[in-house]
């Protein structure tokens, strides 16, 4: 909803926006555990019990694989987190941005941090403001970021890294984005977000969803009773409706993709 009212904010003042999607390579997987228990502790004052409670999650964690119905060895990880867990999703971008590193970038360029998914984005007018300067600037940014990534073991990967320019079609003819590999549509934390904001890549993308999970459940719906049934469909197909529904709020009701879907 921050990024979306920043955007659409921005279009409402004939304004346009860049958004940039940066991706990690295996990001729980590449988390060093001691450069994560230091920075917890030098950074964000982590000390005592709960600093111990990390290091027990952490430390003297084995693996081994298994092949067929035979193990290999043990070996102790010193680096990964399992990605499902509160430590691991709390902690991973405490682990990547050093403040005092990278602070004077966040604070020049709007920035949303979920995760290991990360957006920052800048807005500007193209008749005041030059589209390159700003372009550069990002650029620049990412370069930095990426050099703290490496120092702290992670990777960013740049040819997932996308770029999606936002505004009204009269803004978007003004500007020369060739300097830039930018993308018509992006999907952001679930959402597809387009370069309109019509989200009509994103209705198309969960009706399609829904109505495969609705054919799915026509197929053994003679098999369960209308309780279990109702359970089912709540689960699979509202849980897609429900969520950011909000974005949804003021779409023309003659859409028929969302008349459709209501």
């Amino acid at each position: 909803m921050y990024i979306h009212d920043h955007l659409i904010n921005a279009i409402g003042s004939q304004k346009l926006s860049c958004l940039c999607l940066l991706d990690l390579s295996a990001a729980f997987d590449t988390i060093d555990h001691n450069i994560l228990i230091t920075n917890l502790s030098s950074w964000f004052g982590i000390h005592g019990s709960v600093l111990n409670w990390f290091k027990s999650y952490l430390t003297s964690r084995s693996l081994r694989v298994k092949c067929n119905k035979d193990f290999s060895s043990e070996h102790i990880s010193f680096c990964g987190v399992c990605s499902s867990r509160l430590c691991s999703r709390s902690s991973t971008f405490r682990h990547v941005y050093h403040p005092t590193q990278h602070s004077y970038l966040l604070l020049s360029l709007n920035h949303h941090l979920y995760a290991d998914d990360t957006q920052f984005f800048f807005s500007f007018h193209p008749r005041i403001s030059p589209f390159i300067l700003h372009i550069s600037h990002l650029q620049t940014a990412l370069q930095q970021i990426s050099s703290g990534m490496s120092a702290n073991l992670l990777t960013l990967n740049s040819s997932k890294t996308e770029f999606l320019i936002t505004g009204l079609k009269q803004q978007l003819s003004k500007i020369d984005n060739s300097s830039l590999n930018t993308t018509h549509s992006a999907r952001n934390l679930g959402i597809i977000f387009d370069e309109h904001l019509t989200f009509s890549d994103q209705i198309s993308s969960l009706s399609k969803s829904c109505y495969s999970h609705i054919r799915e459940l026509r197929c053994i719906r003679p098999y369960l009773d209308s309780k279990t049934a109702s359970t089912i469909a709540a689960s699979i197909v509202h849980s897609k409706l429900e969520y950011c529904n909000s974005l949804y709020y003021n779409f023309p009701n003659s859409h028929p993709q969302i008349s459709a879907l209501a």
